[in-house]
C-alpha cells in the first residue's frame, strides 16, 4: 500500500475518532449578547474537546423549562434574582455554575429625550415577571419618579408604589415584547438583550440606566444534579477568561459589562 496514502488513512481515521468522542454540550441563550457569546467561545471548547451547542430562545421560559426536564445541558440569559423567583414559583431545581456579566437595565422613550419631560399621567411600560419588574421600579424609584412602601424590594410591583407624584400609568408586559411597543408609550424600562436586537445603545438611547454595580450578573446555569459536569464546568471556564472579557468590552461597547 502506498505509504502516502495510508497515512492520509490514518489521519482520516484520527479526525474521525476525535469527532466522534467529543463530548456534546447543549446550551439555551437568548440571542443578543448570551448566544453571541456562546458563540465566540465555541472554538475554545472545541479545542477541550466539547461541541457545543446553542439554542437560541426568545422568552425567559422555556430556557429553564428545557434545562429542568434535562432536555438541555444549561442555559445562559438570565440573574440570581430571576432564577431565584422561578425556582420558588416552579419547584425546579436549577443552579448558578458562573456569573459572566451585567446587562445595565434601562428606560427609553421615542416620545420624550429626558425623564425632566415625562408628563403626569405618562404611560409606563415595565416587564411581568416578579424579578425585571421590580427591577424596573428600583430604577425608577432610584431617578425620583415613585416611591416604594419597601424601598429595596427586588419583586416589587405596581401595588407596592407608595409615592407616584406624576401619576405615572403602569403596564406590564412581556419583557419581550416592549421594544416593539416603545411608541405605544411614553417611557418603557427594557431588558438590555432586548434592547440590543432591537437596535437601541443602551450608553446613549437609555434616559436613566443602572450602573456598573448592579447585582443583577447574568449566570450560566444547569441542574442541581449537572453542575459539576465535566463539561459544564468547561464551559464555565472558558466563559470567564480574559479573551471572553475583551470581547465583551470590545462588541458591547459598556452596554455589557464583564462580571469577572
Amino acid at each position: 500500500m502506498n505509504f502516502k496514502k495510508t497515512l492520509v488513512a490514518v489521519a482520516a481515521i484520527a479526525t474521525f475518532s476525535s469527532a466522534a468522542l467529543a463530548e456534546k454540550l447543549s446550551v439555551a441563550a437568548t440571542p443578543v449578547p448570551h448566544a453571541e457569546i456562546l458563540e465566540f467561545v465555541k472554538p475554545k471548547l472545541a479545542e477541550q474537546g466539547v461541541e457545543l451547542d446553542v439554542k437560541v430562545f426568545t422568552d425567559y421560559v422555556q430556557p429553564n423549562v428545557q434545562v429542568d426536564q434535562k432536555r438541555m445541558d444549561a442555559n445562559f440569559f438570565q440573574h440570581q434574582p430571576y432564577l431565584d423567583e422561578f425556582n420558588d414559583g416552579r419547584g425546579t431545581n436549577l443552579v448558578s455554575v458562573v456569573g459572566v456579566h451585567v446587562e445595565p437595565f434601562g428606560a427609553y422613550s421615542s416620545r420624550i429625550d429626558s425623564l425632566e419631560a415625562l408628563e403626569e399621567g405618562a404611560t409606563v411600560a415595565i416587564p411581568n415577571d416578579p424579578t425585571n419588574g421590580g427591577r424596573a421600579l428600583l430604577l425608577l424609584q432610584k431617578a425620583g419618579l415613585i416611591t416604594l412602601k419597601d424601598g429595596s424590594k427586588i419583586t416589587a410591583t405596581p401595588r407596592d408604589i407608595a409615592d407616584n407624584p406624576k401619576d405615572l400609568e403602569f403596564k406590564e408586559l412581556e419583557a419581550a415584547t416592549l421594544p416593539r411597543i416603545l411608541n405605544q408609550v411614553d417611557l418603557a424600562l427594557i431588558n438590555t438583550n432586548y434592547a440590543l436586537e432591537a437596535g437601541l445603545n443602551p450608553t446613549e438611547d437609555a434616559l436613566v440606566i443602572e450602573g456598573a454595580e448592579s447585582p443583577y450578573v447574568n449566570i450560566l446555569v444547569a441542574h442541581e444534579s449537572r453542575a459539576n459536569d465535566e463539561a459544564i464546568q468547561k464551559l464555565a471556564k472558558v466563559l470567564t477568561t480574559d479573551d471572553v472579557k475583551a470581547f465583551i468590552k470590545k462588541q458591547y461597547e459598556g452596554a455589557v459589562v464583564p462580571a469577572f
